[in-house]
């Protein structure tokens, strides 16, 4: 029995080490050598830029300022506007631009339909093969379209995600972490797509497709940008990230609002697994192993982090070793708490932020994977604060 308990403690320290050390390393050695390169396209495409706003007046005007701006020729460029019922000024913004630019098509709705029910709107007012859809908050460089635009030099390449660099950050909150976190995320996300066409979902605030391949997102379902990949790769294509693709989002640095945002993300994430489980098979290919490796894995952390505490505190009643493993345990357990009393007198440790954020963004998973568990009726939400 005890042999058993110390295989199962193992067992869960491993699963969480292979996610968040091993995987992205195996990446790494797989991947050094392969390079990522794109011809011009022979003839430029017309694009349709999907956007669904919801109270953006402090960041639209930036955002088409820096589409309109592109070297990605203008008439070439179709831009197609949701307001989700938004209530400040988002609507005047935009209508002023849709009357400078002809390019510009401006459809307010008057209640709530969620991002993804207006998404799946617009698409059908679209234009040309591909499609971006991002966010307001989510600024291009003056070259993004165009090395999106590349990539689908290669017929098999059904989405190719950007570069996401983020701006705004500031010590005394979060943003250095998630800073850390996203860039980390970028390069895992640019290997699994040069290796083997499997990018486990993009950054949903900006993201190509082929139109022909889009499918409408469930009423119900949270998370859209994994929805939206994971039928891509179903379907036999490619989904890759290109780094070369920049574009800049202000980062999240409050730490009460990031954890209902990844609550939410996490809640659509178990709706995800539940749709697409049946790609985790085979579970040594490509596919089923950056599925499990990198989302799964990372989905359902805090039960290995639970489990593995309770094996270690069983297991150091008879055992020196296990009860040293217990209070080193315990005593991590315990960082976040000394972190938010050195908040207070206004000491920010950068450390004990990433454990803060570590174990504030799986308690996050926990109630996702809890809400999941209850059913969604509803895609609703309102989105984090901009530019804390």
């Amino acid at each position: 029995m005890i042999i058993f308990l110390q295989i199962l403690f193992w067992l869960n320290i491993f699963l969480i080490f292979h996610t968040y050390v091993v995987y992205p390393f195996l990446l790494y050695i797989l991947a050094r050598n392969k390079k990522q390169s794109f011809p011009e396209p022979k003839e430029l495409p017309v694009v349709t830029i999907i956007m669904s706003l919801f109270n953006e007046e402090s960041v639209i005007a930036h955002k088409l300022d820096s589409v309109l701006n592109s070297h990605y020729p203008l008439n070439k460029i179709k831009i197609l506007i949701g307001s989700d019922n938004s209530t400040d000024d988002t609507n005047k913004i935009v209508i002023e631009y849709a009357e400078k630019f002809s390019n510009i098509t401006f459809t307010p709705y008057t209640e709530r339909q969620g991002k993804s029910n207006v998404v799946n709107g617009l698409i059908d007012q679209s234009e040309g093969e591909i499609l971006i859809l991002t966010d307001a908050n989510v600024l291009f460089e003056k070259n993004t379209i165009s090395e999106l635009i590349k990539a689908f030099s290669d017929p098999k390449v059904g989405l190719v995600d950007t570069n996401m660099k983020n701006t705004g950050l500031r010590k005394e909150g979060i943003s250095i972490q998630e800073k850390s976190y996203i860039s980390r995320e970028v390069l895992i996300k640019n290997r699994e797509g040069i290796l083997w066409g499997t990018m486990m979902g993009p950054f949903g605030g900006c993201f190509a497709i082929r139109k022909e391949l889009y499918t409408p997102v469930p009423k119900n379902f949270l998370v859209d940008d994994f929805y939206i990949c994971m039928k891509i790769i179903k379907s036999g294509y490619k989904a890759i990230n290109v780094l070369d693709a920049v574009v800049y989002e202000d980062v999240s640095n409050n730490l009460s609002d990031e954890f209902f945002r990844k609550v939410r993300i996490a809640t659509g994430d178990f709706q995800n697994l539940y749709e697409f489980k049946r790609m985790l098979w085979p579970p040594f290919k490509g596919l089923g192993f950056s599925f499990m490796s990198h989302k799964v894995l990372r989905w359902i952390t805090p039960i290995f982090i639970v489990t593995s505490y309770i094996l270690a505190l069983i297991l150091s009643f008879n055992n020196l070793f296990y009860l040293i493993i217990t209070i080193c345990y315990s005593l991590v357990l315990l960082l976040p708490l000394i972190d938010y009393i050195l908040k207070k007198i206004k000491i920010n440790n950068i450390f004990l932020r990433f454990v803060t954020h570590f174990f504030t963004m799986n308690l996050a998973l926990l109630a996702g994977m809890f809400k999941a568990m209850k059913g969604v009726k509803s895609n609703v939400w309102k989105p984090t604060k901009r530019n804390q």
